[in-house]
Formats: structure tokens, sequence, C-alpha cells
């Protein structure tokens, strides 16, 4: 475990590249974290230009930083900046964690274990052994797909509205458990989870979806989160779902993953969980 700083007690230096990043709160929860542990380090944001990524995280590194989590929309830079990739970032496809290790530049992943963390621990739901539905295709859901199948369930079901790109998502992740792709309108059977990784429910529209698509004591989770229930959240609510939580645990989850591969100690997250809710 680290605890101090290498040179002087002067912090270590880490940051947030993104565009726009103004209203991240990565540097509250990262603050909340070398708080929680006693770790002398600070953590900023930093808009990037578009198309600047490689030259800012060059001068970032070179200045002295020490890692970096990246936000939209780097998280392909990111993934094309490392030297070498994590076996979760290379099925994820994009990076959102940077950090030498034994002086390699290395690109990580930690949206699906942040999301995994959050469930079965925080919220204490069981992925193993359940029908799990996922809604919408893209980075974000590319992102947990792998952790998310490492729980074992005994199907995950992408819907899309094009297809196409579900079915993309079932060929990278078909060697990792029983996965099939559908449209909206083609979904059968009944799920034990659902998961929406669509921004739709942010924007005043959502999927139109079958009737009695959640089984007893079904559990539905928005990776977006905002100050209101999303769309998606007040779907689950008049659907009837027994267990229904957002993805601000998620938001903070994946900030604790990152921090431990920088800091190698795992802060505590439901303390900050509650503190970042009661500032939303």
């Amino acid at each position: 475990m680290t605890t101090l700083s290498s040179t002087n007690n002067n912090p270590d230096r880490y940051a947030v590249f993104g565009n726009p990043i103004a209203h991240s709160k990565s540097p509250i929860l990262h603050a909340a974290f070398a708080k929680q542990t006693q770790q002398i380090m600070e953590y900023t944001t930093q808009c990037v230009e578009v198309d600047e990524f490689a030259k800012a995280a060059d001068e970032f590194f070179n200045g002295g930083g020490k890692g970096l989590n990246v936000t939209v929309p780097f998280k392909i830079d990111a993934f094309n900046y490392a030297q070498a990739l994590t076996e979760r970032a290379k099925k994820a496809g994009a990076v959102n964690t940077l950090y030498k290790k034994n002086n390699v530049m290395t690109g990580d992943n930690t949206d699906g274990v942040g999301f995994v963390s959050d469930v079965t621990e925080n919220l204490g739901w069981e992925l193993a052994n359940k029908n799990i539905l996922i809604l919408g295709a893209g980075g974000a859901i590319r992102g947990i797909l792998g952790p998310v199948l490492e729980q074992q369930p005994t199907s995950v079901v992408i819907a899309n509205r094009t297809v196409e790109k579900a079915e993309q998502l079932v060929e990278i992740f078909s060697g990792d458990g029983n996965i099939r792709a559908t449209s909206y309108d083609q979904i059968t059977g009944s799920f034990d989870i659902v998961i929406n990784g669509t921004s739709a429910g942010l924007h005043g529209s959502f999927p139109e979806l079958p009737d009695h698509l959640l089984a007893n004591h079904s559990a539905c989770y928005d990776l977006m989160y905002a100050k209101s229930d999303t769309l998606f959240i007040q779907w689950a609510k008049n659907s009837g779902s027994e267990h229904i939580a957002d993805g601000l645990g998620m938001l903070v989850c994946q900030g604790a993953e990152s921090f431990f591969q920088w800091r190698d100690i795992y802060p505590e997250t439901k303390h900050v969980i509650a503190t970042l809710r009661d500032n939303l």
C-alpha cells in the first residue's frame, strides 16, 4: 500500500481527461477515497481538445503525473495510447484508466468491475444463475459485458434498436457465456434483472417494451443517473420491479477500482455514494 508521495511529501498527481469535463464528479470521489485511506495525492479535471489526447497525456505523464481517468470522448484514444492493455480493456475495446506498470503505459477498463461491485457488494443482488436483459449495445454495454458474464448468469439477452450492433457484441463475447441479440419488439420471456445502457431515458424518449417482462423479485439497474428518476427508473417502478438502482454506485465503484490500480488499496464506497447522492 502506498501511503506517502515519493518526493518530499508533495502530493502525487492524478486527473481525469474529457471534453466536456466540468460536470465530472470524479474529483469529489477521489478526494474522499484519499482522505479515507490517508493517501497524499491530488486529483484534477482537464478539458482536452479533441484530437489532442496523446499530446495532453504525454505532457501529464512527462510532468510527473501518476495516473489518468479518461471519459467521453477519449476512451478509444486512451485505448490506442496505451502500450499494454488488461484483458478486460481488450474485451471492452476502450480504456478509462491509465498508469505506468513496470514502466509500461498500461490501459485498463474499470467500468464492468465497478458495475459488478456495486450490484453484488453494495446492493446485494446476485447475477449468477439469473436471466438478464440488457437494453442498448453501445460502449457502456461493451464495457460491462465481460465482468457480467464472469458472474455466470443463466442467460444474457442484448436488445437494441439496431440488432446488428447487438449481434456484434454477441460475436465478441459468445465464448464467455450464453448470450444472444434481439430487437426491442422481439424480446420474449421474462427476466430477473434488466440493465439499461441507453441514454434515451435522459432525453425524453424510451423504447417501448413488451408487458410482463419482469420475473418475480426482479431487479432493474440504470447505468445512467440523474437528480430525478430517469424514464427507465420510472418504467421499472411502474412495472413492479422489486429492486431498483441507478448508475451513481457504478460511477463510484469504477473510480474505486481505478484508485486501487494506482494506490494498491481499495476504498470503501457506500459512504461516498451516499455523499454524492446528497450533492446531486
